[in-house]
């Protein structure tokens, strides 16, 4: 990532959130640019190229401007451009206060430092070729107020997952949630029932149309 005084966006738009803790809000999404990992599955791949460079005070005052009532800083991998990214959440809180800032990050950047409301993480699982790619030590950073995703593939993914958190404890909320046409979600509720498991099941609203 070149350096630049603002952040590199690939996308930005309005749209209701399709999962997580704020699943169903109306949500402004402000999809940044590059990523450091390639997933099998990812549904984004438009985010790889380089994107269009805003400044943060434009992009602060766009969220600020729009009804929705909270913001998603996503990616791509929104950390790669954490400096610009702590400077835009610093101006979201004045600007916008009420509204709830998600940082969607995929779980192989370090964490510490961004003063979100609720940093969404994601822990790749076997399924996607990029489990090895995790910082784990990001799960003690976590608080109550962030979750955990864990896209879910197959029966191997879950198993992984399980033995991974039994081993690296978190305090944010888990949530498991199939990857669309490899899984069932009825597959994930059993796993999840049958190991008596705190996690929270959850299917991606922005996949049904």
């Amino acid at each position: 990532m070149k350096k630049q005084k603002g952040l590199f966006v690939c996308e930005i738009f309005e749209d209701i959130e399709g999962e997580g803790k704020y699943q169903g809000y109306p949500t402004f999404f402000i999809r940044l640019a590059e990523c450091n990992l390639r997933c099998k599955w990812c549904d984004t791949k438009e985010s790889y190229a380089q994107g269009r460079p805003y400044d943060v005070k434009l992009l602060a005052k766009m969220a600020s401007d729009s009804g929705c009532c909270n913001i998603s800083i996503t990616g791509g991998e929104p950390l790669l451009q954490k400096k610009n990214v702590k400077a835009l959440i610093k101006l979201l809180r004045k600007k916008c206060p009420d509204k709830k800032i998600t940082v969607e990050t995929n779980g192989s950047v370090s964490v510490a430092g961004i003063n979100a409301d609720n940093i969404s993480m994601d822990i790749k699982l076997l399924s996607s070729g990029m489990s090895r790619e995790m910082m784990l030590s990001n799960l003690k950073l976590l608080k109550s107020k962030d979750q955990v995703k864990l896209v879910a593939g197959s029966i191997a993914d879950l198993r992984h997952a399980q033995a991974l958190l039994a081993k690296n404890k978190t305090k944010a909320e888990i949530i498991a949630q199939p990857v669309f046409g490899r899984i069932k979600f009825s597959a994930i509720r059993e796993f999840i029932l049958r190991r008596c498991l705190k996690w929270r099941a959850m299917v991606q609203l922005h996949k049904m149309k």
